[in-house]
């Protein structure tokens, strides 16, 4: 069975002071041990419960042939039981692949095989439902996993500062997904880094990113290396909402929040933000008007806006944001905890301050490499003379005169659309790969909006004509949602530049056209809970909704919308959908259907 070691270049490992996670987890339950460590409302472990659930775990993954080098999935929903597993691979010295439950079986199985695990552990119905087999997996236990006391816990694995901790799989321009090996020492000095983010042990931090999300590892092991606690939000995908009930019934003190939904609570002003005291911001440029406008609500918040990709282990660059730096975009700040950063032009000299040039990040927390992509990780991870081992970001930034950095944009296709790191191709690759589909360009519509969203353009094959919701359908079996574009057209064929490349801009100034037209597009009537409906997606989507079995989905909506929709029927009918209720009843009818089935309980309820 391949290992991430073995399909990864060697590279000199640099002599330095060292402590694996696991290690700094046991130290914390040896000074520490009946203080909280995680909780996710329901199950409360501490520092002692933690390191003595994972060992026993650990001691069972080494019966199933875990060990060094070894590759553990992850494919589980939040809860205590998933930070004691994600510790327990690492204290037998393997290390993890996370698994998001909402990813399609087709995505989650090609992951899997890639990486080489050897093993998966997860919830029972969603292992079943991605169709591994039993030799291959391993149920989490459904009860309190501290259990019984069991004795003094084995001591964790001694990983090495390269030694791979975590794969992370990232969308990648052919159409293959890029597995990003990360290593302990990178994860080590993030979640340690004394000039990076301040946690006390009376803190608690948000625990809400998916785990295949490279943010979730700074909620995780920020916390638990610093004495303070992990508070689990166990909502699949929670509404704002929920995101405030979890944060005041956690007792949350710190989160992260995608650039994306800080900018979506910003503007609602959610009360969240007064019971916060740090807020870390990241995955898109920062708004400076909505940024200025939380900082004037609640003054006393420290708002950090982070930046980095997944090659430089989540967050590069920090910066504390003040009222002062509203003014205009504020900056992305400067490199912590073993990162250095180099502003260089397109022959790899350094720019002069105010010039743009192209981000290279170096230091400790640089991943090994692209999984089994030994090109790939050549060109993007390259030796520098006299500055070493270094990665290309393709970002644009620029130093500003304090020092701090400021982001231009990218010198390639590569886009952000909610948080989500895109690469168009990905997309592109998988349409060529439909039968109805002959060729196709993906696009995104306002880059840095928050209405951002990816459009696909499609010529037919021959003698095809596809509709919207048979394209998304189709790519929606195959790729994660936030790769799925929401707006579609079909095309004769694709404009080129006068070089006979296609001219992505031309596509990008085109405006939307519907893919086909089929018997529902006709407008019907609506009853007046469906109209109540109707009016809060047609405020949400721009324009008119006026067909019952419109697909919110097919008519360009995406799952931040969906927040705004909840929370407008929420204020507007009084009721309390679920977000995950409401994507899985997409259309007018099904959501009026629900929202009427509500408003009857609660009328009997009443009436008690």
């Amino acid at each position: 069975m391949p290992t991430a070691a073995d399909s990864l270049p060697p590279f000199p490992t640099t002599a330095r002071s060292y402590a694996a996670v696991p290690a700094l987890v046991a130290r914390q339950a040896e000074q520490r041990p009946d203080a909280l460590a995680v909780t996710d409302g329901s199950t409360h472990l501490t520092y002692r419960e933690l390191v003595a659930a994972a060992s026993t775990l650990a001691a069972e993954l080494a019966d199933r042939g875990v060990g060094p080098g070894s590759a553990v999935g992850l494919l589980a929903a939040r809860s205590a039981r998933l930070v004691v597993a994600q510790l327990a691979v690492w204290w037998a010295g393997a290390h993890t692949v996370p698994l998001d439950p909402a990813y399609p079986r087709a995505r989650t199985t090609a992951m899997i095989e890639d990486a080489g695990v050897l093993l998966t552990l997860g919830d029972k119905a969603l292992l079943a439902e991605a169709g591994l087999p039993g030799d291959r997996t391993l149920v989490l236990a459904e009860d309190d996993p501290a259990g019984p006391p069991t004795g003094t816990a084995a001591a964790p694995y001694p990983c090495g500062a390269d030694s791979p901790a975590l794969v992370l799989y990232t969308s990648g321009s052919t159409g293959r997904p890029k597995g990003v090996a990360v290593p302990h020492g990178a994860v080590a000095d993030l979640v340690t880094a004394a000039d990076g983010i301040v946690l006390h042990p009376g803190d608690r931090m948000l625990f809400h990113s998916p785990v295949a999300f490279d943010a979730s590892t700074f909620e995780l092991w920020a916390p638990l290396t610093r004495g303070a606690a992990v508070a689990v939000s166990t909502a699949d995908r929670p509404t704002a909402g929920e995101l405030a009930r979890d944060v005041e019934q956690l007792g949350v003190t710190c989160a992260f929040l995608t650039t994306a939904l800080f900018h979506h609570l910003a503007a609602r002003r959610s009360p969240v933000f007064g019971l916060l005291r740090t807020v870390v911001v990241g995955g898109e440029t920062l708004s400076a008007d909505h940024a200025a406008a939380v900082l004037r609500a609640f003054p006393w918040l420290h708002l950090v806006n982070g930046y980095g990709p997944t090659e430089g282990t989540t967050f590069t660059t920090l910066h504390r944001v003040r009222p002062a730096d509203c003014a205009g975009p504020p900056p992305i700040g400067r490199p912590f905890g073993g990162a250095r950063v180099l502003v260089l032009d397109e022959h790899h000299r350094p720019v002069a301050p105010g010039e743009r040039g192209e981000l290279w990040i170096g230091g400790s927390r640089l991943a090994l490499g692209y999984l089994g992509q030994p090109e790939l990780t050549a060109d993007r991870f390259r030796v520098l003379p006299g500055a070493g081992r270094m990665y290309r970001s393709g970002d644009v930034v620029s130093h500003r005169p304090d020092g701090t950095l400021a982001f231009h944009g990218r010198v390639d296709d590569q886009v952000k659309v909610r948080g989500f790191r895109i690469e168009p191709g990905e997309v592109e690759h998988a349409l060529r790969g439909l039968p109805e589909v002959a060729e196709a360009a993906v696009v995104v519509r306002g880059p840095g909006r928050e209405d951002a969203a990816l459009a696909a353009f499609v010529v037919p094959a021959e003698d095809r004509r596809p509709t919207a919701e048979t394209l998304r359908r189709a790519l929606a079996d195959r790729l994660p949602a936030h790769l799925v574009p929401t707006a579609w057209t079909l095309l004769t064929s694709l404009p080129l530049t006068g070089t006979g490349k296609v001219d992505r801009r031309a596509l990008a100034e085109e405006p939307a056209a519907p893919a086909a037209a089929g018997p529902s597009d006709a407008p019907a009537g609506l009853t007046p809970v469906q109209q109540a409906v109707a009016a809060v997606w047609s405020r949400a989507l721009e324009r008119p909704v006026t067909d019952p079995e419109a697909d919110f989905l097919a008519e360009g909506g995406h799952s931040l919308l969906a927040m705004w929709v909840v929370d407008d029927l929420r204020e507007e009918l009084g009721v309390e959908l679920s977000l995950a209720e409401f994507l899985d009843h997409p259309t007018v009818a099904a959501q009026a259907a629900l929202v009427e089935s509500a408003l009857l309980a609660a009328t009997a309820e009443a009436a008690r």
